[in-house]
């Protein structure tokens, strides 16, 4: 993939996140990897959306270096960095502030799968991440921001699961390219609302019987799948 095409497919991701309306003002970013060459293209920072082009997305490398582009990188460059680099599977990520998914981020809370709704695109809670440590601040913060999430992943598939709540601060989420990891945002907050709203009237109510939880997942991601039409 060329840089022109792997900055337009990140700028497309990043501008239907805002179509969206997931983000606010430059509240968010998207990027898409291209593992053969080992850079990923990113929002650049402080850009907002109505005045953001193609040509104006940065392409990284995986040591953090910038190989194209005049603007700075997005502030959250390191954190999906962290994520390439542990996440091998992945080839898109996306960081936002959206409203309900945050709350509950600092709520410093897991989403509990309350329904199928959830049970279809997360297998089990939506993990709220350890509170960064005073060290961690001190150190590279963006890149303890990605350490919080895949320490969050150690005993869990982050393809089961593509989507994270760092304590204190907002959701990132991921997929098999920009435009999976944005569709994945937007799953999130929707489950986030549900889930608050779900409290709201039982303050009470547990997480939905595992039976039905695996049936849902499984049924669309299994291996012996039926959902959709073999490409969903």
């Amino acid at each position: 993939m060329s840089y022109k095409e792997l900055k337009q497919a990140a700028w497309e991701a990043n501008i239907e996140l805002n179509d969206r309306g997931l983000v606010l003002y430059t509240w968010g970013n998207v990027s898409q990897i291209d593992r053969d060459a080992g850079v990923f293209a990113i929002k650049p920072s402080g850009v907002s959306y109505a005045d953001l082009r193609p040509e104006d997305l940065v392409v990284v490398d995986l040591d953090n270096q910038v190989v194209e582009g005049t603007l700075k990188p997005s502030s959250d460059t390191r954190t999906h960095t962290h994520l390439y680099r542990h996440f091998e599977a992945i080839g898109g990520v996306t960081h936002t502030h959206s409203t309900y998914a945050t709350a509950w981020a600092q709520a410093q809370r897991d989403i509990p799968c309350f329904g199928t709704t959830h049970a279809d695109y997360a297998y089990g809670p939506i993990p709220c991440t350890a509170v960064m440590s005073d060290a961690q601040i001190e150190r590279d913060y963006e890149e303890e921001t990605g350490v919080q999430i895949t320490d969050a992943f150690v005993s869990r598939d982050p393809m089961e699961t593509p989507m994270c709540i760092v304590a204190g601060h907002a959701p990132f989420t991921w997929g098999r390219d920009a435009a999976a990891s944005v569709y994945n945002a937007v799953v999130l907050e929707e489950v986030a609302r549900m889930a608050w709203l779900t409290l709201s009237i039982d303050p009470g109510r547990g997480p939905l019987k595992q039976a039905i939880v695996d049936k849902h997942y499984l049924r669309k991601h299994g291996k012996d799948a039926y959902y959709g039409q073999g490409d969903d």
